[in-house]
């Protein structure tokens, strides 16, 4: 079941959960993800991110992602994630995504406030939630899931989101979830992650719409309850878990190979092993998110 991204942060609210947001560049990702949600009976947000345009393009993977959450049992929002382009938002509103979120952290905030608000508008007639980003996770997620740092954030370095600053972000924008920076990071984690708690419960304070949590790859179990208990709905999932499945794709193609030299090694057993690794993960991961709550179908 197709739903807006509206709804199903009100259903992580409710029941004091995070909805797990899983960037899915490929098919086996986004079987992986709705048959997770169907076994585990968690709502699951499906994103397709723009910087994941050169591995799988919006115009070919989008269709795809909403007629299977239409057909599916679970409660799934289909999601922008990342758009930084009015235009490449228009296109997902119109293949029929439920969720966008609008990034522009990377812009003055003057202007960032001036797109989002755009954002809402243009989200607003396709019955379309809306997120959008306040702050810095320093550098950017490539379309091949690791820190990417470009002209454009090369040296930069986090920034939390301001409290005061998130409060006024939100009422002149007109989003519905808002992505706040307080210490995680996209990509690989260099070191241990250290999240300023004190930011978060000053942002949840001062706002009332739901928290949006990225780079959560890497992040303790204890460290997600205690952000999900602070106020975060949504957690967008995506480094870890593709490097699992490379890793389950290459072991495959190893042991085919120590059988014979010459055994062949099939792409359709590549993709499957990738399948049933993205799978297990993700499981692993809603029920984390989940923060106690009991399956909802």
């Amino acid at each position: 079941m197709l739903v807006n991204l509206a709804d199903i942060l009100a259903i992580a609210e409710q029941n004091n959960m995070a909805v797990a947001a899983f960037n899915s560049p490929s098919l086996e990702s986004v079987r992986a993800a709705i048959d997770a949600a169907e076994q585990l009976g968690y709502p699951v947000i499906i994103d397709h991110a723009q910087g994941h345009e050169s591995v799988v393009p919006l115009d070919v993977i989008g269709p795809v992602m909403v007629e299977l959450a239409e057909r599916s049992s679970a409660t799934v929002c289909i999601h922008l994630d990342h758009c930084e382009d009015l235009s490449y938002l228009r296109r997902a509103l119109e293949i029929g995504f439920s969720g966008a979120m609008f990034d522009g952290s990377m812009l003055p905030y003057e202007e960032n406030v001036a797109n989002s608000r755009r954002a809402a508008e243009m989200c607003a007639g396709f019955g379309c939630g809306l997120e959008c980003e306040l702050g810095s996770m320093g550098a950017r997620e490539s379309g091949a899931g690791h820190e990417e740092e470009n002209e454009a954030t090369a040296g930069l370095e986090a920034v939390h989101t301001d409290p005061d600053q998130a409060a006024e972000f939100v009422a002149s924008t007109g989003l519905d979830a808002l992505a706040c920076s307080f210490g995680t990071v996209h990509g690989l984690y260099k070191g241990e992650p250290k999240l300023a708690f004190d930011v978060l419960e000053a942002i949840r304070a001062r706002v009332d719409v739901p928290l949006v949590m990225h780079g959560g790859s890497g992040v303790g179990d204890d460290d997600y309850h205690r952000a999900i208990n602070a106020g975060i709905r949504k957690i967008n999932y995506y480094t870890y878990g593709a490097k699992y499945a490379g890793e389950a794709a290459f072991d495959r193609a190893r042991a085919l190979r120590e059988t014979s030299e010459e055994a062949p090694v099939y792409w359709h057993d590549l993709t499957t092993a990738a399948y049933e690794s993205l799978r297990s993960t993700y499981e692993q991961v809603m029920t984390v998110f989940a923060n106690g709550a009991k399956p909802l179908a």
